[in-house]
């Protein structure tokens, strides 16, 4: 059971984000795409937290995000965008569907473990 689910089509993202997270003692999966994670979260009801890109093949994470909340009512999970995205209206769109957090790639650990730990506690 993991504790957090990093969503991402890059393997080095997906790598680097959960390394990081590993080395901070929190459990973690890995999901190639936003159809992925869905499927993950399906078969894991232990996921506490969600970082996920936005722009990938398949299913893409706002739409994964909606779906969440809509198709499997989980409404306790925590989702953080991770994405190179930064436009106002896709912001909107995330928070309508729940997104706890945006974080502009690239990936700094240090400055978001603390509140990474208070979403999976």
């Amino acid at each position: 059971m993991a504790q957090i689910l990093v969503v991402d089509d890059s393997s080095t993202v997906r790598n680097e984000v959960g390394g990081f997270l590993q080395g901070h003692g929190l459990s973690v999966a890995y999901a190639v795409d936003g159809r992925d994670g869905l499927t993950q979260l399906k078969a894991d009801s232990g996921v506490k937290l969600v970082i996920c890109d936005v722009n990938m093949p398949n299913m893409d994470g706002l739409t994964m995000a909606e779906k969440v909340r809509s198709e499997l009512g989980n409404l306790k999970v925590g989702i953080i965008m991770l994405t190179t995205e930064n436009s106002p209206a896709m912001k909107e769109r995330g928070k309508a569907a729940g997104i706890k957090g945006w974080i502009v790639k690239p990936f700094n650990g240090p400055a978001v473990i603390g509140s990474v730990k208070k979403l999976v506690e």
